[in-house]
């Protein structure tokens, strides 16, 4: 059970970094520097699409 919360809070750690930056390149790049410490390439891949994504949300219309 202790690995799922670890697991969780280490997501949203990754997801919270992911928002660092203030161009979507810059958050992709963040979120994936996240990512690659907790998880290797594949935590890189997906803390980039994360990133990718929170700058996409915040860019304005």
């Amino acid at each position: 059970m202790s690995r799922i919360i670890v697991m969780a809070a280490v997501a949203a750690g990754t997801l919270a970094l992911a928002a660092c930056g203030t161009t979507i390149e810059q958050k992709a790049a963040s979120g994936a520097v996240a990512g690659a410490v907790v998880g290797g390439p594949v935590g890189a891949a997906v803390g980039g699409a994360a990133g990718t994504v929170v700058g996409q949300a915040q860019k304005p219309n």
